[in-house]
């Protein structure tokens, strides 16, 4: 494994189980992603036991259906993400919907996308997830209600002082590589030199993660981040 520039992970391998009760679809998928370079593809019924399955294969990505009914779906992704943190769950809809993402916020996936998504789409929100980023994050913002929401309830919750449910940073993607840069002893001038913005900007960006993290400053919201796994904090 190496690091980039902006703090962010590379894999060589990324091993990916798929979880669905559908031999047509999982046979899909395999169509879709066999051809992909570096990808290793296991397939799982959720009727099995998926926990020990992913255990015992050491499984990097799952794409998790919940269409079998959605809400055991959503609680397998949720069992999912709490005994295996450093396993991605993407979740697989037929029925894209906000309610349906906020809950899938609330299981800890890093991704809610529609079955029907091409190959391109979906094997970019693959690498992303292995990388530890967050794609859901962009179908939260993409939504302003539901972006309200979910900032809304991480502010009412940090506030209390009360461990939250575990779901995804509350954050755009350029909010979690900054924060991610810091993370990792980045200072402002040296995190826009590595991502090729103003020194300015970065400081925008920063003042906006602290009023969404409701964080007292940088160190806050860093040890928010990673009590929360949205960055990683890497050796030296």
């Amino acid at each position: 494994m190496s690091i980039e520039d902006n703090g962010v992970k590379e894999v060589s391998e990324i091993t990916i189980g798929v979880i669905d009760r559908s031999e047509l679809f999982k046979a899909g998928v395999r169509q879709k992603l066999s051809e992909q370079r570096g990808f290793r593809l296991l397939d799982c019924d959720p009727d099995g036991e998926p926990l020990r399955f992913i255990d015992a294969n050491s499984v990097d990505v799952v794409l998790l259906d919940i269409d079998f009914p959605v809400s055991e779906g959503l609680e397998l992704g949720r069992e999912i993400t709490q005994h295996y943190p450093n396993t991605r769950v993407i979740i697989l809809s037929s029925y894209f919907h906000e309610e349906e993402l906020f809950k899938a916020l609330k299981t800890g996936a890093v991704a809610y996308i529609d079955k029907r998504t091409s190959t391109e789409d979906l094997v970019g929100v693959i690498r992303r997830a292995s990388r530890g980023e967050y794609p859901i994050n962009d179908c939260v913002f993409a939504n302003p209600a539901i972006a309200d929401r979910v900032i809304r309830q991480f502010q009412e919750i940090a506030s209390m002082g009360l461990v939250q449910e575990k779901v995804a940073a509350p954050l755009t993607h350029r909010e979690i590589q900054i924060l991610s840069c810091i993370a990792n002893g980045g200072t402002n001038k040296q995190v826009a030199h590595m991502l090729g913005i103003s020194e300015q900007t970065i400081k925008n960006h920063v003042s906006a993660i602290l009023r969404k993290l409701n964080a007292n400053d940088r160190a806050h919201a860093v040890a928010l981040a990673i009590r929360n796994q949205w960055v990683t904090v890497y050796e030296k």
